[in-house]
């Protein structure tokens, strides 16, 4: 048996270890690395936890002791070094990988890795050729387009040829006018580009040759590819995402609904997160919004089932006022807010659905076990994103300890936080200033935003910086921004 035989051999053997056989390694941090390590404990799972010497005293390494015990915590100089997660990975026995979200969680080079080492392990999340492929935003255009899906429209392909570049820009112009909007706006890419480098708006078809050329030229300059992307800037949108779950197999994804994650920072980062993504039984909209959520996730389904899809994924959507949806890309990794999709998501023997146990129970190789029809929803899930920031100076991180973090606590209302309650705390400069998750659940829209709103009353968040200033946090942009939750 050759290398790679032997390999895949190893890999097909962990699959089928009894889940209580496994070690699981959390390459992450904070809540999210709480919340694995809570899943893994419930389903029997023995499990791995890292730190950095600035997260000694975050809430995940206590939950680390509290449940593993010390010897199952190694702290590491720095959680984006690979090769220090292999060895302690190694040094603990450990049989899979849990990447959470950033960090590793969608980097199919690091996924690759952890099944075709010497000593493989299981990847929790898709397979690394799924996250290759779907991490490719023109090959997903490609394959949405394929199977008749909507995306934002524009080019799917890298254009090098100016007279086509205009035909695109032109038809993409008079595409909007058709839709009612007022002002349209073109947005030529350097195809090669990322992090937002080599982007230009064109306000005026006119200009747009000269933009052509100059993101053209800055593009070869960069990226040594001159290849452009021209798309159409869609600006008064809903953002919707589409959450779907699958087994090893790939051939039966389901999924558990959907959410609108429209309230947002100056940054387009999400703040508060709402399931369903819309209530037409409650709310009036210009558009049948019945249909478009029922199309969303038909369109999300079919390109999951076209690619084998074989773990948890969220297909992300923009929807126009119009309600035209556009696929806007697909995240190959559990969310931030899964929770609140799993707060209103049954199934026939559980009370709510917790996807980060379903993601680790099917990553390490356990049948779906229900289908499609026996997933109910009930009721309205908002999930709050507590911030030390400052909205009202665009957002800008908040540093500096917290003194007092408190709140009342519900029986409809779960609280994910790293930040210790009972002292102070310092917030590590080096990661965003993340501080807690609050997730409510209504029986209906109206009873959702009420305890939402009671919750934030009744939190108690206070702290200073090194200059003695008071901390700034996000909770009043969360609560002016309630009132209107799901309204377009």
């Amino acid at each position: 048996m050759d290398k790679k035989a032997q390999l895949k051999a190893e890999v097909d053997r962990l699959l089928s270890l009894p889940l209580t056989e496994h070690v699981v390694l959390v390459a992450n941090r904070g809540e999210i690395a709480m919340r694995i390590m809570r899943a893994c404990h419930a389903l029997g799972i023995g499990f791995a936890a890292i730190y950095t010497a600035s997260d000694e005293h975050s809430g995940h390494v206590r939950l680390a002791r509290e449940l593993g015990g010390d010897n199952c915590l190694y702290c590491v100089s720095s959680y984006h070094d690979a090769n220090e997660l292999m060895s302690v990975a190694d040094n603990f026995h450990c049989t899979a990988v849990h990447p959470g979200y950033g960090f590793f969680a969608e980097d199919f080079r690091f996924a690759r890795r952890v099944t075709k080492r010497d000593r493989p392990m299981i990847f929790i999340g898709p397979s690394w050729k799924i996250i290759r492929e779907l991490g490719d935003k023109i090959n997903t255009k490609r394959l949405a387009r394929s199977l008749g899906v909507p995306t934002v429209p524009g080019s799917d392909r890298p254009i090098y040829e100016e007279v086509e570049a205009e035909r695109i820009a032109k038809s993409l112009f008079e595409f909007q006018v058709e839709q009612g909007v007022t002002h349209p706006l073109v947005l030529v890419k350097a195809s090669a580009g990322g992090g937002g480098m080599g982007i230009e708006e064109v306000y005026d078809p006119d200009q747009f040759r000269q933009v052509f050329r100059r993101v053209s030229n800055y593009a070869l300059r960069q990226f040594k590819d001159e290849g452009v992307l021209i798309e159409q800037r869609v600006k008064d949108f809903n953002h919707l995402e589409v959450q779907i779950v699958s087994d090893r197999s790939g051939k039966h994804p389901v999924h558990f609904g959907t959410r609108n994650c429209s309230i947002q920072s100056s940054g387009r980062q999400k703040r508060i997160e709402v399931a369903p993504g819309f209530v037409p039984d409650t709310l009036e909209y210009n558009f049948d919004a019945a249909k478009l959520l029922t199309n969303i996730v038909d369109y999300s389904l079919a390109m999951a089932t076209k690619v084998g899809y074989d773990n948890v994924g969220t297909w992300e959507w923009i929807v126009t006022r119009t309600g035209e949806p556009f696929l806007m890309e697909v995240n190959t990794r559990i969310q931030v807010e899964n929770g609140v999709s799993g707060c209103i998501a049954r199934l026939p023997d559980h009370k709510q659905v917790n996807l980060i146990s379903e993601q680790i129970r099917l990553g390490l190789g356990e049948p779906l076990g229900y289908t499609q029809a026996e997933i109910a929803t009930e009721g309205v899930g908002l999930e709050y994103r507590i911030i030390a920031e400052d909205p009202q100076n665009n957002f800008t991180p908040w540093v500096g300890r917290i003194d007092q973090f408190t709140w009342e606590p519900a029986p409809w209302l779960t609280l994910l936080t790293h930040v210790p309650q009972k002292e102070s705390y310092e917030i590590p400069t080096e990661f965003d200033p993340n501080l807690a998750l609050a997730i409510i659940w209504g029986k209906d829209l109206e009873e959702a935003k009420q305890r939402g709103l009671r919750f934030l009353d009744s939190l108690k968040l206070q702290g200073e910086n090194a200059q003695g200033q008071e901390l700034k946090a996000n909770i009043g942009f969360l609560r002016d921004n309630t009132t209107n939750l799901l309204r377009f």
